[in-house]
């Protein structure tokens, strides 16, 4: 788990979006949305909760079981030590069913954020036993702070990001808006607020900027909440296509015309999942994901 030093300046903004889209496409591919939905509850603050009093190891070792309880990793056992690392911790990805994991010293005496770091490294375990990895090392860390956000432990991740005018602090690869983002996605189909949980300011107003671009993916053409200005761009993207097929799609919007036996098509991502939809223009028309089964009001 990079990206842990305090002091070390924190990137802003949404520079991974794309590669956090991905993951949550292949969450859901991975997991079925059945699987997804067993994730229903987030873990609470409780769970994770350590004070000054607990003991170093029995403390840690509490927190790591509960983590694993959450993720439903049965029969695997964590095994947490400290040490001097450059990193904030890792794990020893094995057959199980002992996993190692090492955190850096510096969590000896900032114990509120050793819940954040265990949470990235036992998603790690649940992403090695489910086979499921992107590939290169920044893409698959950037996998595993969504899957960890998304079921459910990654608000910790969020609450560990503290700036101030003379020290900051970041745990994980995502920027403190997109963990705010995939939050929001998570609270968008479950139904929560975790916005309670924060014990960071600073997580709060990243969570903010995450949720508004959040509720963008529900507002964007097709889908009949989309505003004026989308909707204009729109029936003027869809006159073009009509008048000239085959023509390549402007990177810069979200959905795509494709020439078909029928007639056009309309390509874009669900706001839920992103996985690619294809629908006949035909105007409006209900559609349901065939991934994540959203149901999704549309104007074709």
């Amino acid at each position: 788990m990079g990206n842990g030093s305090p002091g070390t300046p924190v990137v802003h903004g949404f520079p991974h979006l794309d590669t956090v889209r991905s993951a949550i496409t292949a969450l859901y591919r991975r997991l079925s949305p059945d699987g997804v939905h067993t994730y229903g509850t987030s873990l609470v603050p409780a769970d994770a909760a350590f004070s000054d009093a607990d003991d170093l190891h029995l403390g840690a070792q509490r927190v790591a079981r509960a983590l694993v309880q959450h993720l439903r990793l049965p029969g695997a056992r964590m095994v947490v030590g400290f040490r001097t690392m450059e990193h904030a911790a890792s794990v020893e990805l094995t057959a199980g069913p002992e996993y190692f994991i090492e955190l850096n010293d510096r969590f000896r005496t900032h114990r509120r954020d050793i819940g954040a770091a265990l949470a990235h490294e036992i998603t790690h375990v649940l992403l090695h036993r489910l086979g499921l990895e992107f590939p290169g090392t920044r893409a698959n860390e950037i996998l595993t702070d969504t899957v960890t956000t998304y079921l459910g432990a990654g608000w910790l991740l969020l609450d560990a990001f503290r700036e101030d005018a003379v020290s900051r602090q970041k745990l994980g690869y995502l920027t403190p808006e997109e963990f705010g983002y995939v939050l929001a996605k998570r609270a968008l189909v479950f139904d929560e607020d975790p916005s309670p949980w924060f014990t960071s300011p600073q997580a709060y107003t990243a969570y903010t900027k995450g949720r508004a671009q959040a509720l963008h993916d529900l507002r964007r053409p097709p889908l009949t909440a989309a505003g004026r200005s989308g909707r204009r761009r729109y029936a003027k993207d869809r006159r073009y296509a009509q008048d000239h097929p085959g023509t390549v799609a402007d990177p810069g919007v979200p959905y795509a015309f494709e020439p078909g036996g029928e007639g056009l098509r309309v390509s874009f991502p669900c706001p839920t999942c992103h996985q690619r939809i294809r629908l006949p223009v035909r105007g409006r028309v209900t559609a349901r994901c065939g991934l994540c089964r959203t149901r999704l009001e549309c104007d074709t």
